[in-house]
């Protein structure tokens, strides 16, 4: 038995002995079922908040009105919630109740770890068998009671490789819209789980397919019908292109997950018709676009910093073949270069599948790996100033062209410092009056 499957189960042993009822429940159940590790083990029980906070000695209240409290098991944090009655924020002492007012038939399973039994008031397990997401109560009731439900029906099937119930299905088309009263934080979580999991390209589809793209990405949305030139890109259109992309991502982090989904976002503001079709400066207006977008749906400063560099620089690496071996050094050195590369690999892999600049840099960057240190200048500040300079921008200008010079090889030591710095510099030394 894993360690928070033992922890969880020593907080259901605590409720039980003081007389309450207490299940694993939900996704964890769900999983177990499916024989996959669940990554948490959230508890019902028909204890209160107020009942719980007595019971444990470390409790945190995360959503008491609605009756869920973590509660503290040796340093690890478990969702306990109070069975649901029928209206909201009301509790209840019957876990049937509480499984029927669940959303979808899968997630509604209990299990009693001391009894080592599945409780399934709802059909879930059935449901199961049959890879099907399918609301309990009529959909429409549902997705009112949370407007969230629908995203989470998308994510749910992109993850599981479930299929959504053809009812389901079409009351999310039915009630998309309102996923424009739910916290931008929330969407942010459920699409990041999406395009992190094992297959984002079904969530792509079902995003799609049920129209949420258009309310939650409609810049992504804007991509269908932008035409591409057929000899670099054979496959179609823009929208086409990325789906292809986001088909080649398997529990992508999120970088490379929202680099990918948002690198040609800028291409229907620069389209033009000349000698061929263009997108001139669609990786610095994608780049702002995209900011836009990572802004709007909550994302971390770090996040979003992270992606729009790599879409703003996702062109810079046609040109790596005629790039000093000092420019192509300090690229490999930067925090997102890794990123850079995937995301190059599946934009050609998802057009003409033209490797060769892909290969070039990979047996580059292999070569680089080993060795990749940045080197110091030979010559510090001071030393560059006993020549004649003063103090300023001029020095740190001196030092970083000395650094490419020793990452190209061409300046050894310092003797070959000082040479270089006589050759070229002197002569910009400021004059004494």
């Amino acid at each position: 038995m894993d360690e928070k499957k033992t922890l969880a189960l020593g907080i259901v042993r605590q409720l039980v002995k003081n007389g309450f009822t207490a299940y694993f429940a939900g996704g964890c159940v769900r999983d177990m079922a499916m024989k996959r590790a669940p990554a948490d083990y959230d508890i019902a029980t028909d204890a209160t908040p107020n009942q719980l906070k007595k019971r444990f000695k470390k409790t945190v209240f995360v959503g008491a009105e609605f009756g869920t409290v973590l509660v503290v098991n040796e340093g690890a944090a478990f969702q306990v919630t109070t069975f649901r009655g029928k209206g909201r924020g009301e509790f209840s002492k019957d876990p049937e109740t509480d499984a029927q007012n669940r959303d979808f038939t899968i997630n509604a399973l209990f299990y009693d770890p001391l009894k080592k039994k599945v409780i399934d008031y709802c059909g879930g397990l059935s449901d199961i068998k049959k890879k099907i997401i399918r609301t309990i109560q009529a959909p429409e009731i549902c997705f009112s009671q949370d407007p969230l439900r629908p995203l989470r029906a998308i994510r749910i099937s992109s993850r599981l490789g479930f299929d959504i119930e053809k009812n389901t299905f079409a009351a999310i088309k039915k009630f998309r819209n309102q996923l424009n009263s739910v916290s931008k934080e929330r969407i942010k979580d459920e699409l990041v789980k999406i395009f992190t999991g094992p297959d984002p390209y079904k969530g792509m589809q079902l995003l799609d397919g049920t129209g949420l793209l258009v309310v939650l990405l409609p810049e992504v949305e804007a991509l269908k019908g932008v035409e591409q030139p057929e000899k670099f890109h054979p496959e179609g259109d823009v929208f086409v292109h990325t789906m292809l992309l986001i088909k080649q991502l398997k529990n992508a982090d999120i970088v490379l997950a929202f680099a990918c989904l948002l690198h040609d976002v800028g291409k229907p503001g620069t389209f033009e018709r000349t000698d061929r079709i263009r997108f001139h400066g669609h990786d610095r207006l994608g780049a702002q676009i995209a900011e836009n977008i990572l802004m709007r749906l909550r994302f971390s400063n770090d996040e979003i910093k992270k992606i729009t560099y790599c879409i703003d620089n996702h062109m810079r690496i046609i040109n790596v073949t005629k790039m000093r071996e000092s420019t192509l050094k300090r690229m490999f050195l930067e925090e997102t270069f890794e990123t850079e590369l995937l995301l190059h690999k599946y934009d050609c892999m998802a057009s003409h599948k033209d490797m060769t600049i892909y290969d070039f840099l990979t047996k580059k960057y292999s070569a680089f790996k080993r060795r990749k240190v940045l080197p110091k200048p030979v010559m510090d500040g001071h030393q560059i100033m006993e020549f004649g300079f003063k103090e300023g921008p001029i020095i740190g200008k001196i030092q970083k062209e000395m650094v490419d010079l020793q990452l190209e090889g061409k300046i050894k030591s310092r003797q070959k410092a000082k040479e270089w710095l006589l050759k070229k510099w002197m002569k910009k030394r400021p004059q004494k009056k």
